[in-house]
């Protein structure tokens, strides 16, 4: 399957942005579909995840209730939902996917978009 990521951008904080990715290939429905990010100088690391039928989600715990992950299963895409952003949510989000369940460990996803760039300014 392939995967595109889009939707980063500037913004100021407080504001909101909402990522998507599209994919293509392999049937999307068969999926779990996450979202990770990697900061300048740090390691990449889990944001969400959402299973195949739409129906389950899990967050990183520090951005549960701010961030919100969903899918489009007419549309192949997935999306991120941020809001109340902060300046600590400056990174390079990639969209991924897995025929596993719920997975929040990067080497669980087998598939990977090219990653969008989220700056946001204090």
């Amino acid at each position: 399957v392939q995967l595109q990521a889009s939707g980063g951008g500037l913004v100021q904080a407080g504001g909101s942005l909402r990522l998507s990715c599209a994919a293509s290939g392999r049937t999307f429905s068969y999926f779990n579909l996450g979202w990770f990010r990697q900061a300048p100088g740090k390691e990449r690391e889990f944001v969400a995840v959402i299973s195949d039928e739409g129906i389950r989600q899990t967050y990183k715990d520090s951005l549960k209730g701010r961030f919100t992950i969903s899918r489009d299963l007419s549309k192949n895409t997935v999306y991120l939902q941020m809001n109340s952003l902060k300046y600590e949510d400056t990174a390079v989000y990639y969209c991924a996917a897995t025929s596993l369940f719920l997975p929040t460990i990067a080497t669980r996803y087998s598939y990977w978009g090219q990653g969008t760039l989220v700056t946001v300014s204090s």
